[in-house]
């Protein structure tokens, strides 16, 4: 399955042009400083980076799911089903949770962040 490019640009309306754009797990992934904030999944829906000491309380208190990648649960990494990201509060609200997160970690040079710039319009 395609990710949903429709979903992909209200995620590109909410970061604005200093996000970059890298096809990943199946999906698009915004990218802050070379690190995934969160991605129009393959599978519906986003992925969200979030602070690990925060996935348990967001995966108890609301709809998001851990990331299972290899069978195995990813810390600090949330799917979101696409009935929970259809209104733009929605959305916004985990677009600002994986931004906040990713502009926190330290940034990574430009040759080992891969992804593409955006050009502005």
């Amino acid at each position: 399955m395609a990710y949903d490019e429709d979903l992909a640009d209200r995620i590109r309306e909410l970061l604005g042009p200093t996000v970059s754009e890298q096809r990943m797990f199946g999906g698009l992934a915004f990218l802050i400083g070379g690190n995934m904030a969160v991605a129009a999944s393959g599978q519906g829906g986003i992925m969200v980076r979030v602070d690990p000491a925060e996935s348990d309380r967001l995966v108890e208190t609301t709809t998001a799911t851990p990331m299972v990648m290899k069978g195995r649960p990813m810390a600090g990494w949330l799917r979101v089903p696409t009935a929970d990201v259809r209104t733009e509060q929605q959305l916004e609200k985990w677009v600002t949770i994986g931004a906040t997160y990713a502009a926190s970690l330290p940034a990574k040079s430009a040759k080992s962040a891969g992804g593409k710039r955006r050009r502005s319009a």
